[in-house]
């Protein structure tokens, strides 16, 4: 979401406190130094927060041979594709050894197919009982030879089975993860954005309702500046959690980005959405937030929520625009509220263009 005017103020507050690291740690202001300190303010990836912590813990600051691992290990953007591509490749190994055994099964059957003609000729043309006794010798080794080998082929299929089982495993763990928010386990914003592209053109073309849910953290910063960002994650995984809690199975709910969440509805006219969302309200609002190290009560949190449903023409972009200007009306009403594109709190503006 873009626009409004708490993100250029959360967007600043996060380059100072990356800006204060950099300083505090005597580093280099160089543009990756920043980024990593960017995203360790805004506590989006629990993962790298905590080999930061963890790091910093034991050696007091961070080296250019840390910092190399960190952005390598976090920031590399082909990191995850090339692990798919590499487990791939295993893969179609492992098929074309597959069909090599199948190849080597195939001619044993022309092998056996070839000795059972033979041996039939032999048998035609033995003159006592001591050429049909040798044949049938030759026959029963050659059989057995056949069985041998076609134990091993077998023995070779199953353990190249059971590896391609193993690396399709793993490619479907290196997909999820590349899907999955770290910090929160739901849905990231690439999986949103694909997942919503898809549900509203299949939407359309049965046409069926689809609803949309935005939500925002009030006071997020407020949290973040008096607690620490661990306490923020925290705050993170409750609403995730309550968010988690409160969606059927067809529904996708995503970490939107920062401290925004959101939730496609598919089949959801617009009044049963604004019910979940206000659910998912009240669940948030029900938890009392402590924290962890001191077991200090540090109150409740609330969420602002807006929620628009598909209408005919609409596009990816419309429907969240929609959705957004919704959670903007609410924040502007008071926060710890769900408006709808229907809703008074509305603007003037958004009512006409809706209309």
């Amino acid at each position: 979401m873009s626009g409004r005017p708490d993100d250029f103020e959360r967007t600043v507050s996060f380059a100072k406190i990356a800006l204060d690291q950099i300083k505090a740690l005597r580093l280099s202001a160089a543009p990756r130094n920043y980024e990593i300190w960017y995203h360790y303010a805004t506590g989006y990836n629990a993962s790298l927060n905590a080999a930061i912590n963890d790091h910093i813990s034991k050696a007091g600051t961070l080296s250019t041979e840390e910092i190399d691992r960190i952005y390598a290990r976090f920031f590399t953007p082909t990191r995850l594709g090339e692990q798919i591509e590499t487990i791939g490749g295993k893969v179609a190994g492992r098929i074309d050894q597959i069909m090599a055994v199948l190849d080597a099964a195939l001619g044993s059957t022309s092998r056996a197919t070839e000795t059972l003609a033979d041996a039939s000729d032999q048998l035609g043309q033995a003159e006592d009982d001591a050429a049909i006794r040798g044949v049938l010798e030759d026959l029963i080794r050659t059989v057995k030879e056949i069985e041998s080998d076609n134990r091993a082929l077998e023995h070779r299929l199953g353990a190249s089975k059971n590896e391609i089982a193993k690396l399709q495993q793993n490619l479907e763990e290196l997909r999820s993860e590349s899907m999955t928010d770290p910090l929160t386990t739901l849905a990231n914003r690439k999986c949103f954005d694909e997942a919503l592209d898809r549900l509203i053109e299949e939407a359309v073309q049965r046409g069926l309702s689809l609803s949309l849910v935005l939500t925002d953290i009030d006071h997020f910063k407020r949290f973040n500046d008096t607690y620490g960002h661990l306490t923020g994650d925290q705050v993170l995984r409750l609403v995730a959690l309550s968010v988690k809690q409160n969606v059927k199975g067809q529904d996708l709910a995503a970490r939107y980005g920062g401290e925004e969440f959101a939730v496609i509805l598919p089949e959801t006219p617009l009044k049963s959405a604004t019910t979940v969302a206000d659910y998912i309200r009240r669940a948030v609002m029900g938890k009392e937030l402590m924290k962890r190290s001191t077991r200090e009560i540090l109150g409740r949190v609330t969420i602002s929520c807006g929620v628009a449903t598909l209408r005919p023409g609409d596009t990816v972009h419309t429907l969240i625009e929609r959705t957004d200007a919704c959670l903007y009306a609410a924040k502007r009403a008071g926060r710890n509220m769900v408006v709808c594109e229907t809703d008074p709190e509305v603007s003037p503006d958004l009512q006409r263009r809706i209309a």
